[in-house]
């Protein structure tokens, strides 16, 4: 970690929690002020914004409280006191933020094994490269922080997107990046609503992510749908539109292409590609 990464309090980072930490921290650096995510086992159980960030806590551990439970708080803003009383209301790792303000840190020192990461520039994280040790070998890439305006998108379908419903695909691509392929996520414009990772076949991860959703009292009725990677066979299409969703961004380039359209049409669903895909490993 860089220089001015600053521990508060709490136990000692083991080596799971610091990829733990350096995963929230990456997600919400990438995503908009406010940001909440929720890590647990490196993949994100919960992602929103809101107007400020205890909504954005809110809304991200609605998605998955389960898996909340004992997970690492990744948060671009403020901690202040309101905050750090709700998420000391249950078992946390640490939480990693921007600043965390006097009286939330008066209130965490109740909880001295909580570990608190202060981290005043969250922007610094998109100068850095991906390394991953191989047998013999150290593998070296560009981080996965390729961003996409609404002018890159490709829409597909006869239904067309409306520019809520562009915002809340953006939102759904924002987020599928940072799940364990195959990577599937259900959202509103802000959050989060179902996360379906690391399956070994793309449908297993739709149904996984809508299971999750209806677990928690959550419908995907009307909600985006980002998918890191093309759709191989249109099952999946027809799993999304049997379980609700609305519209769905994805990479393209599969030679399935046209029947996976053709599904999407035969269930009125809008569909946009971007060009791109995520795949993360």
């Amino acid at each position: 970690m860089k220089s001015d990464f600053s521990p508060l309090q709490g136990k000692e980072l083991s080596f799971n929690n610091m990829l733990d930490f350096d995963a929230a921290f990456h997600i919400s650096s990438l995503l908009p002020e406010n940001t909440v995510c929720i890590i647990k086992h490196l993949n994100p159980c919960g992602i929103a914004y809101a107007d400020d960030p205890l909504e954005a806590f809110q809304l991200a551990r609605r998605t998955d409280p389960i898996s909340a439970f004992g997970g690492v708080i990744g948060i671009k803003g403020i901690v202040n006191g309101e905050l750090a009383t709700v998420i000391t209301e249950n078992f946390v790792e640490g939480v990693i933020a921007q600043k965390f303000a006097p009286d939330a840190l008066e209130i965490f020192s109740k909880k001295p094994n909580i570990r608190l990461i202060e981290i005043e520039d969250f922007k610094e994280a998109l100068d850095e490269l991906d390394l991953r040790p191989i047998h013999h070998g150290l593998l070296i890439q560009d981080r996965d922080y390729t961003t996409i305006t609404e002018k890159d998108l490709k829409v597909v379908t006869k239904k067309q997107p409306t520019p809520d419903d562009i915002r809340g695909l953006m939102f759904a691509w924002s987020c599928v990046r940072f799940i364990k392929s195959n990577a599937i996520v259900y959202t509103e414009e802000n959050a989060t609503l179902g996360i379906g990772a690391g399956q070994m076949s793309r449908v297993d991860s739709v149904q996984l992510g809508a299971n999750k959703a209806l677990n928690v009292g959550l419908s995907v009725v009307g909600s985006y749908v980002a998918s890191d990677a093309f759709f191989p066979f249109r099952d999946g299409i027809d799993a999304l539109a049997k379980a609700g969703a609305k519209a769905i961004i994805q990479p393209g380039g599969s030679v399935r292409d046209a029947e996976v359209i053709q599904a999407a049409d035969e269930h009125g669903l809008i569909m946009v590609f971007t060009g791109m895909r995520h795949f993360r490993h």
